[in-house]
């Protein structure tokens, strides 16, 4: 049987999808697309945008099972998904879960016989559901990756509060820091490292390759995606990963895409003065749409930095390739390949951002080759309505 991922509210999860498919979206410890793969056992392509099609490719067969990008898989669905025939679909509450199709054209049609799925979902529709929903997902994904493992030894230098898991893989690092595991599971990937003097409430994941620098104070359900160096205090958020928010400040209630930076004392605000609702720029609906949350704070789409001690506001949404900087707030909504901040925004050229993105991903040992300038230039093209 073929697996494919198709993309579903695509639109929707703008800008973090801007540079990929919904399932390579973080949330848990896991990619959507790896926890599929963990559960499917088997490798699935995947179904996107077209010029993101060039990297993530798609294969087709005559036996396919296309599944939403969006939904976090459970063994029900797993089960569930085992039992379609061809020509019929699963649904929940009119959101097409997965379907089985001998083309994706017969796909297209969607006419489909549909089987209700009676167990409860986790899907990913907007972006804040990264973060809100962050803490059922990662407590999910620790069962999934420790289930019959051994840890790593934990340092005696550690002070362990409550009787909740720990579990470090090979190569992770931790000394003289404080674990409460109260609130839920604490995962290190392997060859991280917490510093010396960080205070950090599970759940919470730091993944492969990344850091928790020196006297940093992190409160679940949070992610730290791999090759990521975080300093300061979180809350509740989620770094896709290959970014770095180094020093002190607050990140609150936030996503972070791939190669961002945050300067030192970059803070953002996650709660309203009149404690009201939160609204958000919304790609899909064209205006600032409710949140439903009172708590959300900064979402921030690949390549784009903010210079030291910047102020985002509550619900603040940033592009992709984009370089806030200067005293005051800026607005909440900053499209992509912006050069500014309170005082005024300009075009950032292209190629220099382009250089930009170069330079970062030379210093993780990844080339900026043709396919990812493609992927940027048609987000660029993509945009240029924003920035007019």
């Amino acid at each position: 049987m073929n697996y494919i991922l198709f993309d579903d509210n695509w639109k929707r999860l703008l800008p973090l999808t801007f540079t990929r498919p919904v399932c390579e979206l973080r949330i848990g410890i896991l990619t959507i697309r790896e926890k599929w793969e963990r559960l499917l056992d088997a490798s699935t392509s995947t179904r996107t945008q077209d010029y993101l099609q060039t990297k993530f490719s798609l294969t087709e067969t005559d036996d396919n099972v296309l599944i939403n990008g969006g939904i976090c898989p459970n063994a029900e669905l797993i089960a569930a998904i085992a039992k379609l025939e061809s020509g019929q679909q699963l649904v929940k509450d009119g959101l097409r879960i997965a379907a089985r199709s001998s083309s994706i054209a017969e796909f297209d049609s969607n006419d489909f016989s549909e089987i209700e799925f009676e167990d409860e979902i986790l899907s990913v529709q907007d972006p804040w559901d990264i973060f809100s929903k962050n803490g059922e997902a990662l407590k999910h994904d620790f069962e999934l990756i420790t289930a019959g493992r051994k840890s790593e030894q934990l340092s005696d230098s550690i002070t362990v509060i409550g009787d909740g898991a720990i579990f470090l893989e090979a190569g992770a690092k931790a000394e003289a820091c404080i674990f409460n595991t109260t609130g839920g599971p604490i995962y290190l990937g392997k060859d991280s490292e917490v510093m010396e003097g960080s205070i950090i409430r599970g759940p919470f994941a730091l993944c492969d390759a990344s850091a928790v620098k020196l006297g940093a104070k992190i409160y679940g359900p949070t992610t730290i995606g791999p090759h990521s160096k975080v300093g300061g205090e979180v809350n509740n958020s989620v770094i896709i990963g290959y970014s770095n928010k180094g020093h002190d400040g607050f990140l609150g209630n936030s996503v972070l895409g791939e190669w961002c930076n945050l300067g030192a004392d970059t803070n953002n605000s996650n709660l309203k003065n009149n404690y009201d609702q939160v609204r958000v720029w919304s790609y899909d609906q064209e205006r600032f749409a409710k949140t439903g949350l009172q708590f959300c704070g900064l979402i921030m789409g690949d390549h784009s930095k903010s210079g030291i001690n910047t102020m985002f506001n509550t619900g603040t949404v940033v592009g992709v390739s984009s370089n806030v900087f200067g005293a005051g707030f800026p607005r909440t909504f900053i499209p992509s390949f912006q050069w500014g901040g309170a005082a005024g925004f300009t075009e950032y050229n292209k190629e220099k951002a382009f250089a930009t993105a170069e330079r970062m991903m030379n210093r993780r040992n990844l080339e900026f080759d043709e396919t990812e300038r493609a992927i940027l230039s048609a987000v660029y093209d993509l945009t240029k309505s924003y920035r007019n």
